[in-house]
């Protein structure tokens, strides 16, 4: 099936749920204040119920976008579609269960502070994709995503892992639309393979002038660090911040970043001093300076001199 048929069937089921999964919250999730609509990736990927439940449970948490859901329930079971241990009956090795894989003391935490609505099970199961989705939602809004407050942090909590983070906060930005309900906003292969080298070499130590351990340093410095990730991605970038700023092409300010993009910073009269590797939700990876690791951070924060963002996929 194509993707614009799958795309189509897949609003035409979308629509057909809206009453179980409630109506009233669907529609405030497609023109509420601050969220999104799903694209054209959304539609083709996530399961129609999952899609609406997710959607619907974002709002219960003021600020939290269902593409956060959606982006670990993809994470965590595919979105219930996982054969693996744990997301149907019994657990994984750590012990968690379920299509959002909570560990049973959390989630009966969650549940007895957040009751989940009717119709899920009764006493609520984290094998149930409702109760868990909801569940999901209250933690993540306790734990920070509450209008906004911390959700790199949120989704931190969820799990601990740094990779963790950058991976869902880069599959909530496929997942979300800026353009329209439907629209393809989603980064490129090439962006994604590059994400995903970076994140490979978190926690590696910053060195000046370092091309990283394929070629014997212990490490990089920003640029080198950038370069790097686009040559996994098959994209030749020149070795430099600067050069990388130069060659573009640049996105015009206030337009929307994706996943892969580069942030640079720096003014016109020093010249650019650094760049890092945009991964969605407001965070990059980079190498920052001498003495500290390969990191995700936030992209922006007082007192930065930042100076835009290229697209090199786009070259």
């Amino acid at each position: 099936m194509g993707k614009i048929t799958a795309a189509a069937l897949g609003l035409l089921m979308l629509v057909a749920v809206l009453g179980s999964a409630g109506t009233g919250g669907m529609l405030s999730a497609f023109g509420g204040s601050g969220s999104t609509q799903p694209s054209r990736t959304a539609l083709t990927d996530i399961p129609s119920d999952y899609l609406a439940l997710y959607m619907d449970a974002a709002t219960t948490c003021p600020g939290l976008d269902w593409s956060v859901l959606a982006a670990i329930g993809k994470t965590e079971s595919d979105h219930g579609r996982s054969t693996l241990p744990g997301v149907h009956s019994g657990t994984n090795h750590a012990g968690a269960r379920g299509p959002m894989q909570f560990l049973l003391p959390t989630f009966q935490s969650v549940v007895a502070k957040h009751p989940p609505p009717k119709g899920g099970a009764t006493p609520p199961s984290p094998y149930n994709k409702q109760d868990a989705i909801y569940a999901a939602a209250a933690y993540l809004c306790d734990s920070g995503a509450r209008d906004g407050e911390d959700l790199p942090g949120a989704v931190k909590r969820y799990n601990p892992a740094d990779s963790y983070v950058s991976q869902v906060l880069t599959q909530a930005q496929t997942y979300a639309s800026g353009t329209g309900f439907g629209a393809d906003t989603a980064p490129t292969a090439a962006a994604l393979q590059a994400i995903n080298y970076a994140q490979g070499q978190l926690g590696l130590p910053y060195e000046w002038g370092g091309n990283g351990p394929g070629t014997g340093d212990t490490g990089f410095d920003c640029s080198g660090l950038t370069k790097a990730a686009y040559a996994a991605a098959g994209i030749a970038l020149p070795r430099t911040a600067q050069e990388q700023y130069d060659a573009g092409p640049h996105i015009p300010a206030g337009q929307q970043l994706k996943p892969g993009d580069l942030v640079f910073y720096g003014n016109s009269a020093d010249g650019i001093h650094h760049v890092g590797l945009y991964t969605g939700g407001g965070q990059m990876i980079d190498a920052p300076r001498p003495g500290k690791a390969i990191r995700i951070e936030p992209y922006r924060y007082r007192g930065d001199d930042y100076a835009g963002a290229t697209r090199p996929v786009n070259r």
